[in-house]
């Protein structure tokens, strides 16, 4: 059986539940749509820092926030259109602006429908007519996340998009096993291309890699120490899968991109939809426990 329940918390929040199995979501439209929480048989899979979540000010570090128009960074968060210079943050504004529901469905699966419109705020920094409707859906042990990117312009629509999940960890990060469809990754500190054989070294302060080059469309992750198999399946848009994570902090974060960070500047692996024209795409996670 399938429901869906709206629970009045800091936010508005809708809370999908396939109770055969006991998996659940929770997703904050208010909050740039994020799902917050994403539980298996009473077993976060997401990791939530609750005490920042309470400051809207402050960016959301946990849970699944949703990158567009830009992954990552520009240099000097800037990017040139026409001939004008603009400013944009870190993985764009869509993480961070309320979105609307606009559909609710509870047959075969629990299915959440949201919307973000174009406005005014976001024509000052990106100049373009747009909607996406993103439609969150669980069935099992498996979160779907499909995407359509609408461009309302006359005029094209550049873009990359993705995803920023949080995933909680056991505490032991050496126990993570990782099968990522890549052989080579580029640190995104130093710049530097570094072969992948499996392993990372979690005695950095920080780890924050992308993977190009993918040989196929599922990633892998086991942690050992909470026998817990997590398989992120992505469309073929996704060409770079990011790694992040932070010493002394109990997540990693594994993220399907559509294009690398700058591509607004560069044209590296950008979208760009004509006039009037839409794509679909779709993400997939599945948990396991075992």
């Amino acid at each position: 059986m399938f429901t869906i329940a709206i629970e009045q918390q800091q936010s508005k929040t809708y809370i999908l539940t396939d109770e055969s199995v006991g998996s659940q979501i929770e997703v904050v439209p208010q909050r740039g749509g994020i799902i917050t929480r994403w539980r298996i048989q009473g077993q976060e899979i997401f990791y939530l820092d609750t005490e920042r979540f309470t400051h809207p000010d402050l960016s959301v570090r946990g849970g699944n926030p949703i990158l567009f128009p830009i992954c990552g960074n520009l240099p000097d968060n800037s990017y040139i259109y026409n001939g004008q210079q603009y400013t944009l943050k870190q993985h764009g504004f869509a993480r961070d602006l309320p979105w609307e529901v606009t559909e609710q469905q509870t047959q075969d699966q629990a299915s959440l429908t949201l919307v973000l419109n174009s406005n005014e705020q976001t024509k000052a920094v990106y100049p373009f007519d747009f909607q996406l409707v993103f439609t969150y859906k669980l069935q099992g042990n498996t979160l779907e996340i499909q995407q359509q990117y609408k461009n309302l312009s006359s005029a094209p629509l550049p873009f990359s998009a993705g995803f920023h999940p949080y995933f909680l960890t056991g505490g032991d990060k050496t126990q993570l096993e990782f099968k990522i469809p890549s052989q080579q990754y580029l640190d995104q500190k130093s710049k530097q291309i570094h072969s992948f054989n499996g392993n990372f070294d979690f005695n950095r302060d920080e780890i924050d890699v992308a993977f190009g080059d993918l040989t196929s469309q599922s990633a892998t992750v086991i942690d050992h120490s909470r026998k817990l198999e997590l398989t992120l399946d992505y469309d073929q848009i996704y060409s770079k899968l990011v790694f992040w994570t932070l010493k002394g902090k109990d997540f990693y974060c594994l993220e399907p991109w559509t294009a690398p960070r700058n591509s607004l500047n560069t044209g590296e692996n950008l979208t760009v939809l004509a006039p009037k024209a839409s794509c679909t795409t779709s993400v997939r996670l599945t948990a396991n426990f075992f």
